[in-house]
Protein backbone atom coordinates (compact mmCIF):
# COMPACT_ATOMS: atom_id res chain seq x y z
CA UNK A 1 0.00 0.00 0.00
CA UNK A 2 1.12 2.95 -1.17
CA UNK A 3 1.97 6.17 2.13
CA UNK A 4 1.30 9.86 1.81
CA UNK A 5 4.35 11.57 0.88
CA UNK A 6 3.80 13.88 4.38
CA UNK A 7 4.38 10.86 6.65
CA UNK A 8 7.22 9.65 4.86
CA UNK A 9 8.48 13.19 5.26
CA UNK A 10 8.21 13.31 8.85
CA UNK A 11 10.08 10.60 9.50
CA UNK A 12 13.19 12.39 7.75
CA UNK A 13 15.75 14.13 9.40
CA UNK A 14 15.60 17.69 9.41
CA UNK A 15 18.63 17.81 7.42
CA UNK A 16 17.33 15.65 4.97
CA UNK A 17 14.28 17.56 4.36
CA UNK A 18 16.32 20.44 4.05
CA UNK A 19 18.03 18.93 1.15
CA UNK A 20 14.84 17.31 -0.43
CA UNK A 21 13.42 20.88 -0.18
CA UNK A 22 15.96 22.63 -2.14
CA UNK A 23 16.32 19.47 -4.56
CA UNK A 24 12.17 20.48 -5.01
CA UNK A 25 12.68 24.26 -5.42
CA UNK A 26 15.67 23.51 -8.28
CA UNK A 27 13.61 21.27 -10.22
CA UNK A 28 10.73 24.13 -10.25
CA UNK A 29 12.98 26.83 -10.92
CA UNK A 30 14.23 25.15 -14.21
CA UNK A 31 11.99 22.97 -16.78
CA UNK A 32 11.36 22.34 -20.03
CA UNK A 33 8.29 23.67 -21.40
CA UNK A 34 6.74 20.56 -21.75
CA UNK A 35 7.13 19.33 -17.76
CA UNK A 36 5.96 23.65 -17.29
CA UNK A 37 2.53 22.56 -19.30
CA UNK A 38 1.82 19.21 -17.42
CA UNK A 39 3.19 20.94 -14.07
CA UNK A 40 0.17 23.28 -15.08
CA UNK A 41 -2.32 20.40 -15.89
CA UNK A 42 -2.45 21.54 -19.20
CA UNK A 43 -2.67 18.70 -22.18
CA UNK A 44 -0.85 19.60 -25.48
CA UNK A 45 -4.90 19.65 -27.22
CA UNK A 46 -6.04 22.64 -24.47
CA UNK A 47 -3.31 24.45 -24.95
CA UNK A 48 -3.24 24.06 -28.72
CA UNK A 49 -7.10 25.49 -28.16
CA UNK A 50 -6.17 28.03 -26.03
CA UNK A 51 -3.48 29.06 -28.83
CA UNK A 52 -6.11 28.20 -32.28
CA UNK A 53 -3.61 25.79 -33.59
CA UNK A 54 -2.93 22.44 -34.29
CA UNK A 55 -1.78 19.59 -31.15
CA UNK A 56 0.67 19.11 -33.52
CA UNK A 57 1.78 22.50 -33.39
CA UNK A 58 2.27 22.29 -29.32
CA UNK A 59 4.12 19.38 -29.72
CA UNK A 60 6.93 20.82 -32.60
CA UNK A 61 7.22 23.89 -30.63
CA UNK A 62 7.87 21.89 -27.02
CA UNK A 63 10.82 20.10 -28.49
CA UNK A 64 12.21 23.17 -30.46
CA UNK A 65 15.72 24.54 -29.05
CA UNK A 66 15.29 27.55 -30.97
CA UNK A 67 12.00 30.08 -31.30
CA UNK A 68 10.44 33.36 -31.62
CA UNK A 69 10.41 35.30 -28.60
CA UNK A 70 6.47 36.37 -29.43
CA UNK A 71 5.89 32.09 -29.74
CA UNK A 72 7.41 31.44 -26.27
CA UNK A 73 5.55 34.21 -24.80
CA UNK A 74 1.93 33.09 -26.59
CA UNK A 75 3.18 29.71 -24.73
CA UNK A 76 3.27 30.83 -21.50
CA UNK A 77 0.17 33.30 -21.66
CA UNK A 78 -2.08 30.65 -23.07
CA UNK A 79 -1.18 28.58 -19.15
CA UNK A 80 -2.19 31.62 -17.22
CA UNK A 81 1.40 33.21 -17.17
CA UNK A 82 3.54 36.38 -17.86
CA UNK A 83 6.99 35.86 -19.87
CA UNK A 84 10.18 38.10 -18.05
CA UNK A 85 13.42 38.32 -19.93
CA UNK A 86 16.51 38.75 -17.12
CA UNK A 87 19.93 39.23 -17.89
CA UNK A 88 21.49 38.40 -15.68
CA UNK A 89 25.32 39.74 -15.16
CA UNK A 90 28.05 39.07 -12.07
CA UNK A 91 27.25 42.63 -10.70
CA UNK A 92 23.32 42.22 -10.89
CA UNK A 93 20.34 41.50 -13.20
CA UNK A 94 18.63 43.33 -15.97
CA UNK A 95 14.71 42.62 -16.74
CA UNK A 96 15.00 43.32 -20.70
CA UNK A 97 11.94 45.22 -21.47
CA UNK A 98 12.60 45.51 -25.53
CA UNK A 99 10.23 42.63 -26.62
CA UNK A 100 7.13 43.58 -24.14
CA UNK A 101 5.11 45.06 -26.88
CA UNK A 102 5.78 42.90 -29.80
CA UNK A 103 2.44 42.02 -30.41
CA UNK A 104 0.81 45.62 -29.61
CA UNK A 105 2.44 47.58 -32.58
Amino acid sequence: MAKAFTKLRQKMSKVAQEHSSEIAQKILVSMPLQELRQAREMSQKQLAEALSVRQASISKLERRTDMYIHSLRHYIEAMGGHLDIIARFPDGEVRVNQFENIDKK
